[in-house]
Formats: C-alpha cells, sequence, structure tokens
C-alpha cells in the first residue's frame, strides 16, 4: 500500500492482487475524500483485464475492466489509465469535466485505431469514473462497471448497467430472479472501444458527510448479492473493505477479474458553500 497523495497508476503482477490507498484530499468549502483500491485476478481468469486509477489531489477515482482477452483488454484499459492519469486539476467544474470526457474519447479512438490495425476483434473497456469537486459529485460510466452509495446506512446503485441482460430487465421481459440466471449475464451494450464515438451516462449530487462511494466491475456484482455488498461497504476500518470484498467474490467463486475502490467523505470543518450543482448541463440525473 502507498499513501502518496498524488496519481496512483496499477503495477500488477500476473498472480497477485494488488492494494493501493491513497491519502485524503481536502477543498476549502468542501470535503475530505479518502479512497482505497484493490484488483484481484480471480480464481478463474490467467490474466487480470481490470486497471484501477486513484488521483485524490484531483478528485478523481476510476475502475475499468477490459474486453477482449490477454494482450486486448488488459492494454483498454491502461489506456484509460494513461488518458486520466496526465490530466491537469482544473479549477472550475465544468472545465474537470470537459477535460475527462476528452480524455475518454481520446483512449476510445485508440482503442478503434488499435482493433482496426489487428483486422478486427474486440478491444474495449468499460469505465466508471467518480469526479469530485467542492460539495459534488459527478459520476460517468459506460459498460457494467457500477457505482454505489452508502448514505445513511441505505446502499443505492447509482449507475444503470449497459448491458444486455439490464435492458431485458428494464423492457420487463426478465425479472430480476430471471435475470440471475440468463446465459448471457455478460453481454454489454456499451463500452469504450466498440464505436468511434463513446456514449457515457451521468449522474451527479452534493456530497454529505458520511457518504460511502463503491466503485466495482462485475467481478463482485455479479458474485456477490448487493445485500452482502451493503453489509461490508459499512465496515468501519476503510483499509479493510476492498480485501473484504474481494473475499467474498472469490469466495462465491471467482469467475472474473475483480477490483473494487472505496472512497469516504467526511467534512473538512470549515463552512459549506454555497449551494448549486457546478457541473456544466447538470440535471441530476443521467
Amino acid at each position: 500500500m502507498t499513501d502518496d497523495p498524488t496519481s496512483v497508476p496499477t503495477q500488477r503482477g500476473p498472480h497477485h492482487s494488488l492494494a493501493l490507498q491513497a491519502a485524503a484530499t481536502s477543498e476549502p468549502g468542501g470535503f475530505r475524500l479518502h479512497g482505497v483500491g484493490a484488483t484481484h485476478q480471480g480464481m478463474v481468469r490467467k490474466h487480470n483485464e481490470d486497471n484501477l486509477l486513484l488521483r485524490p489531489e484531483a478528485g478523481l477515482w476510476m475502475v475499468a475492466d477490459g474486453v477482449g482477452g490477454a494482450q486486448a483488454g488488459d492494454w483498454a484499459s491502461a489506456q484509460i489509465v494513461e488518458a486520466l492519469q496526465g490530466m491537469p486539476v482544473p479549477a472550475a467544474a465544468p472545465e474537470f469535466l470537459a477535460n475527462a470526457v476528452a480524455r475518454l474519447e481520446a483512449a476510445n479512438l485508440r482503442m478503434v485505431t488499435r482493433a482496426a490495425e489487428r483486422g478486427g476483434g474486440m478491444t474495449a473497456s468499460t469505465v466508471v469514473l467518480l469526479l469530485a469537486r467542492g460539495v459534488h459529485y459527478t459520476c460517468l460510466w459506460a459498460g457494467d462497471s457500477r457505482c454505489y452509495l452508502l448514505r445513511d446506512g441505505v446502499m443505492t446503485q447509482i449507475t444503470h448497467d449497459h448491458s444486455e441482460v439490464q435492458e431485458l430487465i428494464d423492457a420487463g421481459a426478465l425479472s430480476p430472479e430471471e435475470a440471475e440466471r440468463y446465459p448471457r449475464s455478460n453481454v454489454i451494450t456499451r463500452a469504450l472501444g466498440v464505436a468511434p464515438r463513446v456514449q457515457l451516462d451521468r449522474v451527479a449530487g452534493r456530497l454529505q458527510a458520511g457518504d460511502r462511494f463503491l466503485l466495482c466491475t462485475d467481478g463482485l456484482s455479479r458474485m456477490v448479492s448487493d445485500a452482502e455488498i451493503a453489509a461490508l461497504l459499512t465496515e468501519s476500518d476503510i483499509a479493510a473493505v476492498p480485501s473484504s470484498l474481494i473475499a467474498a467474490a472469490l469466495s462465491a467463486g471467482g469467475h472474473d477479474n475483480v477490483t473494487v475502490m472505496v472512497v469516504t467523505c467526511e467534512t473538512n470543518g470549515a463552512e459549506a458553500i454555497a449551494p448549486g450543482a457546478p457541473w456544466v448541463g447538470d440535471d441530476g440525473g443521467r
């Protein structure tokens, strides 16, 4: 683990989990945010195609799940890390959001170009990205990597999966219980790298002291129930939460790579700034 407050790149060994911890960051009139993440290749996969990035000094946390197999999926998710790792920290939230979107679009084009150069095939990655500025947060995503928010003891999934099974649930063709047995539950309908223009969804809201965000790949959400995730997310020691969540996924079979990031929000003792969401075009929803 490291307490380096700057950006922390992932450096995975082929058979080892990786745990990273980032120092808290604070902003006048805002909150102190503290993040810790970990990744594991699972019990079945030979390669870890997931990636994660912590940039607490920028108010940025990201999880990605590469698609395409060895030398494709891991490369794709690493492109997202590379794109966001070097992003300058802007003073204004609208610029922050615009820069993040632009860098995700650039990573998307690199994936599309590489797939074409390789004669086709899939070189893609899901992404879920949490940005925080002042007393506000926004979350961007494509694919079925998720962001949950634990607030006042209640955990809510604030992202909506871009997947075939979720579309069937939304259409009323499958019940949530039937969806658990659906044979194509791993088919995603959006990701970076599948088309020249990436489609990102977004949610935004105000931070609250005590908030706890969880970013994760489907290696967690498909193996562990929401009820168990919520119970583990309430652990008092944030440093232990990623390991506990990954252990639960591995105990359930560990059929996929699994990556988790937990970000907590605490007041910094300063007077809160005036209300009003700072994100461009913010409508409080997707």
